[in-house]
């Protein structure tokens, strides 16, 4: 038997029915807190913003496509269950929209060039606060 073998044979030797015990409960400790930290809350609304007012508060249950105007031109919003994203805008570097599907509560795209946000909003956020 290798020495590795027989250090772990013995330091299993010296384990009792609560140590087991104890060990096990920190393991479910440590993944559910895992998962409940990590994981974010579920998105409710698409709150959309145009020039820092709200102009559309969208629910994440049923499938939708918005038209924003801006100074600049027109923002396409779309909305899927539970995700939302900036489908086209016309601003030039297209940050907003290569963001993608917004799927976590608090997720947020800004198109600054054509003063349009974009910002998931549920029970709680994974974010403090935001500013732009």
């Amino acid at each position: 038997m290798s020495p590795r073998l027989q250090a772990l044979r013995g330091w299993l030797q010296l384990m009792r029915p609560g140590d087991a015990l104890m060990l096990l409960l920190a393991v479910l400790a440590t993944l559910y807190a895992g998962h409940s930290l990590w994981t974010g809350d579920r998105p409710e609304l698409a709150v959309v913003r145009a020039g820092g007012k709200i102009v559309a508060r969208l629910p994440l249950d049923r499938a939708k496509r918005l038209e924003v105007s801006g100074p600049i031109g027109v923002t396409w919003i779309e909305v899927q269950p539970g995700r939302a994203r900036v489908a086209s805008d016309p601003g030039p570097r297209q940050y907003c929209v290569k963001q993608g599907w917004l799927t976590r509560s608090g997720a947020a795209a800004i198109c600054a060039p054509n003063e349009v946000t974009l910002q998931l909003e549920g029970r709680s956020s994974t974010y403090d606060s935001l500013t732009y």
